[in-house]
């Protein structure tokens, strides 16, 4: 039985994705799609449109084999993190055959040569983007600038979303000398970030747009999407006024407690200070952190960190250790198959019954051990992810807050 990985959001299933799901199996000639995807918040800081169970289903129903969630600590991070974090837990489970991404150039070979070059000339374009960073440019300005030096096709590549996280899953599933075949297909109708549709297929990004301003959006997704969107967008959806308020209280706090989270650089702890005690809109909030240094997206995560008590001394042991668990959202029938046959193959425990999660990995890593201590950290982040996700939705009542507890993987 092959199996071809995937690295997913799904926020939402859409069109798009499931035609980057055929091309997939279609490309690695396999049997079983296993997909990791992030939980309740998102690589660019955001909450997802729905929560990671109604996101799973939409998977299952639209053809995924098998749905596990990729640790917040991996999924809410720069793309280096993110890709480190699903490459590892694909290897982990064991069995995959081949990765499978989507990316706008569409040919592996031209991704790999850039990757090759990223790799040889490591340290110059690292000690040049520095040196950019310290005339004002911004990262991607800096970096790109310097592999403009060595490559023209690198600038042209790097300038487009799926593109780099393609290299990264390259450059991590060589980092980690993976036995997982790369493969990509090429990303079809609308852009990453596009609002307008093409071809019948728009981005999630406009699709999210379309549905804010109540706008029919049956065309652009496959019909098992539309009907769990149905169901669970009046009550199961974060409020964005809701959102920002628990933004903007968490950074209420006083500035010792405010330079504990992830990713405050020195000095930020006061300008998140300040802002926290003169704005009232999250907009405000993220234009004023900002700057050409400080993209728009790691503001957002960092304030998210804010929000989530996520700390600076706990997350650089978890991302380098790497996955320590997989999480079991759901399976189709073959799905469930793929697991028991490659069961022996499994390097990390897969847990499918949180109430027995801790003993689990207690067991499998022994009491008092250092990596038992960081997957309790772990899975500590993913929960408190639940619960924050929880009370942000518009019915605070759709479940109780340890939801996770109260969820078996979701079987079709």
């Amino acid at each position: 039985m092959r199996a071809v990985g995937l690295v997913v959001e799904y926020n939402p299933f859409h069109n798009g994705h499931l035609h980057h799901l055929r091309e997939s199996l279609r490309l690695a000639e396999a049997d079983v799609a296993v997909a990791v995807m992030s939980g309740h918040f998102l690589q660019r800081g955001e909450p997802a449109l729905l929560d990671k169970w109604h996101r799973t289903r939409m998977a299952l129903e639209n053809g995924v084999d098998l749905v596990l969630e990729l640790p917040f600590a991996f999924a809410c991070n720069s793309a280096p993190h993110f890709a480190d974090g699903a490459v590892r837990s694909l290897a982990g489970l064991g069995g995959v055959d081949a990765l499978c991404f989507g990316s706008e150039a569409g040919d592996l070979s031209s991704l790999q040569n850039i990757a090759d070059l990223l790799e040889f000339h490591k340290d110059e374009i690292e000690s040049g983007t520095r040196q950019g960073l310290k005339q004002g440019k911004s990262y991607p300005e800096a970096r790109q600038e310097v592999l403009a030096k060595h490559s023209p096709d690198a600038e042209t590549f790097l300038s487009q979303p799926n593109n780099i996280l393609g290299l990264e899953y390259l450059r991590a599933l060589r980092q980690f000398e993976t036995e997982i075949t790369p493969l990509t297909a090429r990303r079809i109708g609308a852009g990453f970030h596009d609002t307008e549709t093409v071809r019948g297929i728009a981005s999630a990004t406009g699709i999210r747009q379309r549905l804010a301003r109540g706008e029919a959006v049956d065309s652009l997704v496959p019909a098992p999407t539309a009907k769990v969107l149905e169901e669970a967008l009046a009550k199961e959806t974060v409020t964005p006024s809701r959102y920002e308020t628990a933004i903007l209280m968490a950074i209420q706090a006083d500035r010792e407690q405010i330079a504990k989270a992830y990713q405050v650089g020195e000095g930020m702890e006061n300008r998140l200070a300040e802002i926290g005690r003169s704005v009232t809109r999250l907009t405000d909030a993220v234009d004023g952190l900002k700057s050409r240094q400080l993209t728009q997206t790691r503001v957002q995560r960092m304030l998210l960190y804010q929000l989530l008590g996520v700390g600076a001394e706990e997350m650089p042991c978890l991302l380098e250790q790497g996955p320590l668990y997989l999480r079991l959202l759901g399976a189709r029938q073959k799905g469930q198959a793929f697991l028991a046959q490659n069961r022996k193959k499994r390097a990390l425990p897969l847990l499918t019954n949180m109430s027995r999660a801790y003993p689990q990995l207690k067991k499998f890593y022994g009491r008092g051990s250092r990596d038992y201590h960081l997957a309790e950290k772990m899975l500590d982040q993913d929960l408190k992810a639940t619960r924050v996700y929880q009370l942000l939705k518009r019915d605070t009542g759709t479940g109780p807050l340890n939801r996770d507890f109260h969820m078996d993987p979701i079987r079709h």
